[in-house]
């Protein structure tokens, strides 16, 4: 297991450091200028081209750039925030999302679960039909729209959240928020738990354990709910990855100065900051190949056949 898990930290490595060459290269190949052009004369954006490095030849911009990511720096900001360091604005930015993230998943991830067991439990019941009902809405109904639809009935008709995200109230003002991103995460995990569990029902080691008496809840969490878990477990793990870095249409209706705002106020922004851009690419990289490899591990804790199987090979 301990080979499997070292082969699989080497490819994630190698991964992601493939993905950071051509996102900085796509980068540097865009059209446009990385700098504000209307506050800027020709020559200050010579100067700037200078100081930056990007007058080099792309593969030599590249080797710098990778060394400073080593050193545990992503640069200065272009454009946004004055040209600023990217790092502290980035980490912050990461926290406020990453709080609210960890609220969604929590809720997503229990509601989604009783959800599809209920339906399960429940197949071709009232119950079931509700509750698929409940999971086809989610998936339409966008996440912003949700979250519009709860502002106005709880901010604005009945006035008991905030309008607008509060930092010095930070766990009260992300309830909104954290509810409406957890929406396609309780439909999608409540589709897949009912469907998995309906699966593992008609197997025929489950008939087993029925002959030999095993009802209820015991029947569903040794036997059902556990050999359910693995696609399961695949679906939320991705879904984890967008919940904590948060959502662009969200973050900029609530104000919340979280990765998906900072990314849509570096694209949008006067003149595009690359760099910005590059360093948010690379850590939304960085965390869907992290989330993979912990689903890999978790398999084989769900399942030790799994780490049998890779230990074998």
């Amino acid at each position: 297991m301990t080979k499997y898990i070292t082969k699989r930290i080497l490819m994630a490595l190698l991964t992601l450091f493939i993905i950071t060459f051509v996102l900085f290269v796509l980068i540097r190949i865009m059209p446009g200028n990385p700098f504000p052009v209307e506050r800027m004369s020709a020559e200050m954006i010579l100067q700037k081209r200078l100081e930056l490095g990007l007058d080099k030849p792309i593969l030599v911009q590249f080797k710098d750039y990778l060394s400073m990511l080593m050193s545990g720096s992503f640069g200065n900001g272009t454009s946004l925030y004055n040209g600023a360091p990217i790092k502290p604005i980035l980490l912050k930015c990461l926290e406020n999302s990453f709080r609210i993230g960890v609220l969604s998943i929590f809720f997503g991830t229990i509601v989604g679960l009783l959800i599809g067991i209920v339906a399960a439990i429940n197949r071709g019941k009232f119950l079931d039909g509700l509750c698929t009902i409940v999971s086809i809405l989610g998936v339409c109904i966008p996440s912003y729209v949700f979250m519009i639809f709860l502002q106005y009935f709880f901010s604005y008709k009945i006035p008991f959240f905030p309008y607008f995200f509060d930092s010095s109230r930070f766990l009260f003002s992300s309830i909104m928020p954290a509810l409406s991103l957890s929406l396609l995460a309780i439909s999608i995990i409540a589709r897949f738990t009912r469907n998995e569990m309906i699966e593992v029902m008609n197997s025929d080691y489950v008939k087993l354990a029925e002959a030999k008496g095993v009802y209820g809840w015991e029947l569903i969490r040794k036997h059902i709910l556990r050999n359910a878990l693995i696609p399961i477990v695949t679906v939320i793990a991705p879904l984890v990855v967008d919940l904590l870095t948060g959502a662009m249409v969200i973050e900029k209706i609530y104000g919340i100065n979280g990765v998906g705002k900072l990314m849509v106020d570096a694209i949008a922004g006067q003149g595009v900051d690359y760099n910005y851009v590059l360093a948010l690419g690379i850590v939304f990289s960085a965390l869907y190949i992290g989330a993979m490899l912990v689903l890999d591990i978790l398999y084989g804790i769900i399942d030790p056949r799994i780490s049998l199987t890779a230990k074998d090979g």
